[in-house]
């Protein structure tokens, strides 16, 4: 049985590489079923996204099949389907040191023998704070969902990381090597573009503070293995309170001589050696303990036991988890980018997002938008929104612009923070509007012609006009020149002039978020009820 299921983790995480490489633009604006299938069905997400934002994609009803599976079968899922889970697997494959199972992190004993709190409980407590946070409109289940932290991590910064090195690679081959030698591995780069390569080499800000997190979680498999998903996955967490109810059940017959070889291959170290300490809700079901029982007195099999009782988190500790989420909330809200007064300018969200505080409450900063994006205008935050929405995504023009025909991240949004629009309406999206810094723009400030800026403008009838001007050079010589200015009702705020834009480091026009589609207050021009009412207030 270990076998098969060693076989069924790999299929799973061949799966997830597979649609992870598949999400991403093939030179159209249509996407087959893109990695967010795994989001689709985490029952987390779910859950605090209903809390968070009162509502959910219908995409997530597929997490119910989790959830039930969960409650027939038990914690299936982190010890046979998971990725991250898989991953955590192999690398712990490298600690020697330690048995997994064999000398878990335990506190030291207390008084009358007892131990204090299990390590295994934190992930718990992390999990009620999560869900009291989100009760409270706060969704911080992208930070360490292991979904949204797998696919964030590879999208923003391990496979950008593969890309370059495997380019780099041929790159140094064709440089150094003899023809015959390139004339060989021309063809197989040639597979791999087509297979596993990105269309495009793509760079994000933050990319090595995101990978060294990741390899964190990865290298504390070499503390313990599966340390991420014994101690801190809330996932975890919550399929391990679902898998109390689970009809399949791990039985031990009288045969049983405590020889400690079950507790030697146990991945959710959960105690199965010593009589009276079995952790039902960490078993994660491998069935290890089953095959290396040398007297086959551990068997799995379906009763109709009761609910097994919950572990005891204890009355206090429970209590500080859920004040501790509740606080988190205006704590990480009190900065000035709160205000609406006093948001980034240059905040510029994808088209088609939400509010800024619907959207907040329903991105998971999973990463998938940014991956999608063709131009690889769509970055990470780090405090432009926040810390509530670290990680979540800024349009950075001088980066890439927002190509006006693409509807992609839409697409792949599982959360619907970013709406999913039809082109015909995403090409009326206002994103911002573009701004003109007259002391930097040559025609303006230097007496030079430039009109790159109205040439890349997309929209059918430009939204950035050119007005005929004569003006001196230095010597006193009239020269005319046609001055760029931006129509407030056309402009979009794609950004692809500040992209374009030949004036180096500080373009001459960028473009800020005023005059957004998604909000009524961040607007420049007045609409004509507020007209009117402030007519009236005179």
């Amino acid at each position: 049985m270990s076998n098969f299921r060693r076989i069924t983790q790999g299929l799973f995480l061949l799966l997830f590489l597979f649609l992870f490489i598949q999400t991403e633009s093939k030179g159209n604006d249509e996407l087959g079923y893109p990695v967010r299938l795994f989001l689709d069905f985490d029952p987390l997400i779910l859950i605090t996204t209903l809390l968070s934002a009162h509502a959910v994609a219908k995409a997530f009803l597929l997490s119910l099949v989790v959830i039930v599976l969960t409650m027939l079968l038990g914690r299936v899922f982190c010890g046979w389907v998971c990725p991250l889970g898989t991953l955590n697997n192999l690398v712990g494959m490298l600690n020697k040191r330690r048995s997994p199972g064999t000398t878990p992190l335990r506190p030291p004993l207390g008084k009358g023998g007892e131990r204090g709190v299990s390590w295994h409980r934190v992930k718990y407590f992390i999990l009620i704070g999560m869900l009291a946070s989100a009760l409270f409109t706060l969704q911080p289940v992208g930070i360490m969902d292991p979904i949204s932290l797998l696919i964030r991590s590879f999208s923003l910064s391990i496979y950008p990381l593969f890309n370059y090195a495997v380019r780099s690679a041929f790159d140094t081959i064709y440089a150094v090597s003899p023809a015959g030698i390139a004339a060989v591995s021309e063809p197989v780069y040639t597979v791999l573009k087509k297979s596993v390569l990105s269309f495009n080499q793509s760079y994000y800000n933050q990319s090595v503070f995101i990978g060294v997190l990741f390899l964190t979680v990865l290298g504390l498999n070499l503390v313990e293995k599966r340390f991420w998903c014994r101690y801190l996955c809330p996932l975890g967490a919550l399929l391990g309170l679902l898998s109390r109810f689970s009809i399949l059940k791990r039985s031990v017959s009288e045969g049983c001589t405590e020889c400690g070889a079950c507790a030697g291959v146990c991945q959710g170290a959960s105690t199965p050696d010593v009589k009276g300490q079995w952790k039902d809700a960490e078993c994660y079901y491998c069935w290890n303990c089953d095959d290396i029982c040398p007297n086959n007195a551990v068997s799995f099999g379906f009763t109709g036991k009761k609910a097994t009782p919950a572990m005891d988190l204890g009355r206090r500790r429970l209590v500080v988890s859920v004040l501790s989420g509740i606080a988190a909330v205006p704590l990480i809200r009190i900065t000035p980018l709160g205000m609406a007064n006093a948001k980034d300018p240059i905040l510029l969200r994808p088209p088609g997002s939400l509010a800024e505080k619907e959207f907040l409450a329903r991105c998971v900063k999973c990463g998938e938008c940014m991956k999608v994006c063709t131009t690889n205008g769509l970055q990470p935050t780090l405090m432009e929104a926040g810390l509530e929405g670290i990680w979540s995504p800024t349009l950075v023009p001088r980066i890439g612009y927002c190509e006006y025909r693409c509807t992609l991240c839409g697409q792949v949004c599982p959360t619907g923070a970013i709406k999913k629009l039809p082109l015909q309406e995403k090409v009326k999206v206002k994103i911002g509007l573009a701004m003109i810094e007259k002391g930097r723009c040559l025609p303006w400030a230097h007496a030079t012609p430039c009109i790159m800026c109205e040439e890349v403008c997309p929209t059918p009838k430009k939204a950035i006009w050119l007005e005929k001007a004569q003006v001196r050079d230095r010597k006193g010589k009239v020269i005319t020149v046609q001055q760029p200015r931006v129509d407030l009702e056309l402009c979009i705020g794609c950004g692809i002039c500040e992209a374009k834009c030949p004036v180096l480091g500080r373009p001459a026009i960028y473009v800020s978020n005023v005059g957004e589609s998604r909000s009524k207050e961040n607007q420049l021009l007045l609409s004509e009820r507020q007209e009117n009412e402030r007519h009236r207030n005179a």
